[in-house]
């Protein structure tokens, strides 16, 4: 049977290597990031048939583009408020700051998807017809984009059940006498 001693000194143990892993999981943010941001900002296609096809025509691309850039900056400012003191002990700030970038995330991956979806696949009932036989190499690029970003969610979603993880380590469970009493 473990003591609480016991479990005091195993998690200063693993604090060094979670922090480590922390850092590396917020650097490894900004180049997939920036990534995104390249693929999606310079694909355009012309098509003689239908004309040119940018980026900046698709709102829900823009949206992505935001969103990686927004994920990169804050990756980056916040592996380096890490390793400061004073601010490693806000464990909420970064909780909520990473609860939120994923959730953006969440919003952005769900969009991308849509319109790769409606780019590949058209909709037929509303005569949406696809767009990917003229426009192949621009979807192409999409795609990569996507995968790119989907990547960069689940670094968030590993970022945001550590920071949790952090934050509710603090606090005991609830004991059984106080749910009996309530």
């Amino acid at each position: 049977m473990r003591t609480n001693i016991d479990d005091i000194a195993s998690m200063k143990n693993h604090l060094p290597m979670l922090k480590l892993f922390d850092s590396s999981l917020r650097l490894c943010v900004v180049p997939l990031s920036v990534a995104t941001i390249w693929v999606t900002v310079t694909n355009q296609e012309d098509n003689s048939i239908y004309g040119m096809l940018k980026y900046s025509n698709i709102l829900g691309l823009k949206y992505m583009v935001f969103v990686s850039a927004l994920c990169a900056v804050y990756a980056l400012v916040a592996a380096a408020s890490s390793w400061v003191r004073y601010l490693v002990s806000k464990s909420w700030i970064f909780f909520v700051s990473d609860q939120i970038l994923a959730y953006l995330m969440i919003t952005s991956v769900s969009a991308s998807m849509e319109i790769y979806s409606l780019a590949y696949n058209g909709a037929k009932n509303v005569s949406w017809s696809e767009a990917c036989s003229s426009y192949g190499r621009f979807c192409s690029k999409v795609k990569l984009a996507l995968i790119l970003h989907l990547f960069t969610f689940c670094c968030f979603l590993v970022l945001s059940v550590i920071s949790a993880s952090r934050v509710f380590s603090v606090y005991d469970p609830p004991s059984i006498i106080s749910i009996e009493i309530e």
